[in-house]
């Protein structure tokens, strides 16, 4: 599941540091994303009809919400679509290098792939029926481990993946700071 909020929302920390043309940014790394892990069924997570018509014209399935943070979105759609699945990856659509996603074999238990900071939480794999509480924000990734541990479940934590990289500040986007 690609979560992935109205695309004039998105991104504030560049929009307020004077980025330009975020909105494009968003959408191209979002088809990004979506074109990586669409290999599986994929679907895009949204409270917003234009991002559920993008996913349309990818040829995937939109789930709306009306949860207003990340964590209430991923926690609906983890709900729904643990009918349909056994295991579910959450991946954030921001991902600088999303190559190799739909491949992607997660450990049992939790899977966790760590932002370049070691705090974020960019992909995140796990069985469904669980009582997972997803925390994103600051620190999401400590939050995260502690959820496996409380559940008792194996995590793993990858902080060596091209999809450490995210794009949230300005200098995320200069070709040099990689």
């Amino acid at each position: 599941m690609v979560p992935l909020k109205r695309v004039t929302a998105a991104k504030q920390r560049l929009r307020r540091a004077g980025a330009r043309d975020v909105d494009a940014l968003v959408w191209r790394l979002a088809r990004g994303v979506i074109e990586a892990a669409r290999v599986r069924p994929t679907y895009v997570v949204t409270e917003d009809h234009d991002v559920a018509a993008f996913a349309a014209s990818l040829s995937v399935e939109a789930i709306m919400t009306s949860a207003r943070t990340l964590s209430g979105a991923v926690t609906d759609a983890y709900a729904r679509l643990g009918a349909k699945f056994d295991r579910l990856m959450i991946v954030h659509a921001d991902l600088a290098d999303p190559a190799g996603l739909g491949d992607f074999e997660p450990v049992e238990g939790v899977t966790l792939v760590a932002d370049r900071h070691g705090r974020g939480t960019n992909v995140l794999a796990l069985a469904t029926g669980l009582d997972f509480r997803f925390g994103y924000g600051a620190n999401s990734l400590a939050h995260h481990r502690r959820e496996a541990q409380r559940l008792g479940l194996n995590c793993a934590v990858i902080s060596d993946s091209p999809w450490s990289w995210d794009v949230d500040v300005i200098d995320d986007l200069r070709p040099d700071s990689r």
